[in-house]
């Protein structure tokens, strides 16, 4: 690994920071937007498959407990 020296690397971090492109403000709500519909879809899937097999395993138990 090559020796840098200081104000060399401050020179390199400078130069790269300058490619960096920030998300116009547009895309950046557009994105929001999209994180919380998709963790909203995500939340409802979770909750009906939660729902769905707690009634299965209350249904089971419900079997086992009429068993004893």
């Amino acid at each position: 690994m090559a020796k840098v020296s200081p104000g060399e690397f401050v020179n390199q971090v400078q130069t790269e920071a300058k490619k960096i492109v920030w998300p116009t403000g547009r895309e950046t709500v557009m994105t929001g937007v999209m994180v919380v519909i998709m963790t909203t879809l995500l939340g409802l899937f979770f909750f009906g498959i939660d729902t769905f097999f707690g009634a299965i395993v209350q249904w089971l138990l419900s079997l086992a407990a009429g068993q004893a």
